[in-house]
């Protein structure tokens, strides 16, 4: 069997008009206290999706370190962040919300419904097990559920990223994307029907609802930390999906981009490409964010979802030190000792 090319979600892109006022609220509520970087900056390579003209941005990398992918906390420091014109419905074409994972759904519940001053669900059964719905300052919908892949146990008893929500036009087609970028998923669940669980304001709304999760594999340097992937498909049945960026920008409000972890950039772009599904973006050497680097590419799903991947070159362990991993002296994929990774933890910022 082949070596896989993606090890996990890195991160899922939320672009919003104030980072640091965003990022107290994640680092408080839902525990992404320890930056990677946190960088203003031009974003030239992204003017394919920013209207032609090159812009400048505020992007903050943050890690919950329980486990799971992190978030890039995104806005425009060139422009404001324009707000969707209209009310999301679950099946919209675009990443509909974050699924965040939790040992505990009870306790987590308690916890999110006590620190946030905004709208949280009551425990829902879902397709697969229990879950909340709740939603960030900005309207961003989030589900937190339960997950089988930890790192450490932490203070706050909600983790990182789990996976998202995807509204899709056409489920088969976007079955087939998502396997050929991540390789063989586990469908867990393929069901059509009104579902209760679903935040929407459509009474009695038909949806089909695929559930493709990628377990864990002890392969790539990050592979402990990120955990399983899970990506669920919504395609709403009853109603003409609406784009959640047509006209506007990437890094306007919302959720922006899906990144993964890349283990073999060139290997991968090579296979999509051949596949039909070709980068739309790719800085091809290192490029810096603050004190980490690698190398990005973007590609769209069926429906013009943006996918970013990132190939991590440069990490840093301990900045009030000067310590950096270069990945790319690392002759294997071999996942990164716990301690290292659990030392980036001393990068916490406190409230």
């Amino acid at each position: 069997m082949s070596n896989p090319l993606i090890s996990g979600i890195q991160q899922v892109g939320i672009g919003v008009q104030n980072v640091p006022e965003a990022w107290a609220w994640y680092r408080r509520v839902l525990g992404f206290d320890v930056p990677v970087f946190d960088e203003k900056a031009e974003a030239p390579l992204m003017t394919p999706y920013t209207g032609g003209k090159v812009h400048s941005r505020q992007a903050a990398l943050v890690l919950n370190m329980a486990g799971g992918g992190g978030l890039e906390i995104w806005s425009f420091t060139s422009r404001l962040s324009q707000p969707l014109n209209f009310k999301l419905e679950m099946g919209d074409l675009g990443i509909n919300a974050i699924r965040f994972k939790a040992r505990d759904i009870r306790q987590a519940h308690a916890w999110v419904k006590a620190a946030s001053k905004e709208a949280v669900g009551p425990v829902v059964q879902l397709p697969e097990g229990e879950g909340f719905w709740g939603n960030d300052p900005y309207g961003n919908i989030f589900q937190i559920t339960s997950d089988t892949s930890w790192f450490q146990k932490t203070a706050k008893p909600v983790g990182g990223v789990a996976g998202v929500f995807v509204g899709v036009a056409d489920m088969d087609k976007s079955i087939g994307f998502y396997q050929n970028l991540l390789g063989k998923l586990e469908v867990v669940y393929d069901k059509t029907g009104v579902f209760e669980d679903l935040p929407t304001a459509i009474p009695g709304q038909r949806y089909r609802r695929v559930l493709l999760r990628k377990n864990f594999t002890a392969y790539g340097a990050f592979s402990r930390l990120l955990g399983n992937t899970q990506i669920e498909l919504l395609q709403a049945l009853d109603r003409t999906p609406k784009k959640l960026f047509e006209n506007r920008y990437w890094g306007d409000c919302g959720y922006i981009h899906l990144c993964f972890d890349t283990l073999d950039m060139d290997t991968l772009k090579a296979r999509l490409q051949s596949e039909g599904y070709p980068f739309t973006i790719d800085s091809e050497s290192s490029f810096g964010m603050e004190s980490a680097a690698g190398r990005f590419a973007y590609l769209e799903d069926p429906d013009g979802t943006l996918i970013e991947l990132v190939e991590t070159h440069k990490l840093p362990i301990l900045k009030k030190i000067g310590w950096f991993l270069d990945i790319r002296k690392r002759k294997h994929q071999n996942p990164l000792p716990d301690w290292m990774l659990k030392t980036m933890g001393l990068n916490r910022v406190k409230d």
